[in-house]
């Protein structure tokens, strides 16, 4: 079999860069070597395109110290032109070095400059073919104002907002914080482009606002006040159909809240206690069904490419639809992966089906 070869992307300069690293580790234990030959390109956190090594344990998820791409003194040159594939490195002694020809970009990046349609734009400008959503569904996936919008405009259930910007709030400070109350209590403070839960704070009295803000702020200028849902939070994954099909969808995964204020950077990633993962999800039938279908028209109504884990609150009557996440979690214990595997799926299928659908 001749391998196809692939490019392992990910690091970063978005907040998110430890825990596309994580991913990146898992993908490189599990990838079929077999059918692939992977290059591991590093982003650093100032944005350098670095030649990492081919090595999982580099990158594990510890808690005491988060996986990340250093920068080694190597440089990635990418193809002058849309005439050839070839990839080469730069070496610290200013050798180039070619790499060979790639047949696909697998960019597992999370957050801004990476899932927000920026790399994508960049590997379409070079015509390479590349793992998930295109340019125009992960920019609108990665806004959350602007993927409530969009699903709204599609007769999906969202959650009532607002989205405030700091020089919105100074023209008119009274106007925004009574918008905002309108919505009551609690509410969940978010910034409009960051993921895994960073900067995301929980309101339960008016008095917490301002700092929320500033937190939210902190990391984007554009930030998202939403109404607090009392039910459960529930999500799936969905993968484009072959050749024009209708998108494929996971069981149902559920986050149990046990002992925190919602499900954090901490819970996520770092093991930190108060949150079970189930998977798959206590629903009957008839509820599967209604998410599954639900989750296939917001997947649809972003764009349709690639894959997605959609994010739901689920009343017990209703399914609103949280958010449409174009570059989900990845590591191997991520509820994407997870309600893949517990759908018939392992977690080497998933990565192969992934590269074949780019291809």
């Amino acid at each position: 079999m001749v391998q196809a070869v692939v490019v392992l992307l990910f690091g970063g300069r978005s907040s998110e860069h430890s825990i596309s690293s994580a991913t990146a580790g898992g993908v490189l234990r599990a990838i079929d070597r077999e059918r692939y030959r992977v290059i591991p390109v590093g982003i650093t956190r100032e944005g350098a395109y670095v030649l990492e090594d081919d090595d999982p344990d580099k990158f594990a998820l510890n808690p005491e110290r988060l996986p990340e791409v250093v920068d080694n003194g190597t440089r990635i040159v990418w193809p002058e032109s849309t005439a050839n594939r070839t990839l080469s490195v730069r070496r610290p002694d200013g050798a180039v070095e070619s790499l060979g020809e790639i047949d696909v970009v697998f960019p597992i990046l999370h957050g801004r400059f990476g899932e927000d349609g920026t790399v994508q734009g960049f590997l379409e400008l070079l015509d390479l073919p590349y793992v998930g959503a295109g340019l125009l569904m992960s920019a609108i996936g990665m806004d959350k104002h602007t993927t409530k919008s969009v699903l709204r405009a599609a007769g999906v259930p969202v959650v009532p907002w607002v989205t405030v910007t700091r020089a919105a709030l100074e023209r008119d400070d009274d106007l925004w914080r009574r918008r905002i109350r309108a919505l009551g209590l609690p509410v969940f403070v978010k910034p409009a482009r960051a993921g895994s839960s960073v900067g995301v704070s929980k309101v339960s009295e008016w008095e917490g606002l301002d700092a929320a803000l500033d937190t939210a702020f902190a990391e984007d200028t554009s930030v998202l006040v939403e109404q607090a849902v009392t039910g459960r939070e529930v999500e799936c994954g969905v993968l484009q159909g072959r050749d024009g099909a209708e998108p494929r969808v996971s069981v149902a995964g559920e986050i149990v809240v046990s002992g925190r204020d919602f499900y954090d950077f901490e819970a996520k990633y770092l093991g930190a206690p108060g949150i079970d993962l189930v998977c798959p999800a206590d629903l009957h039938d008839g509820e599967l069904r209604e998410m599954q279908r639900v989750a296939a028209q917001a997947f649809e109504a972003v764009g349709g490419q690639g894959l997605s884990r959609v994010d739901f609150f689920y009343t017990g009557s209703e399914f609103f639809v949280n958010e449409v996440n174009t570059m989900p979690g990845f590591t191997p214990i991520s509820m994407f992966p997870t309600c893949w595997i517990q759908s018939g799926l392992s977690y080497p299928d998933l990565i192969t089906e992934l590269i074949e659908l780019a291809r």
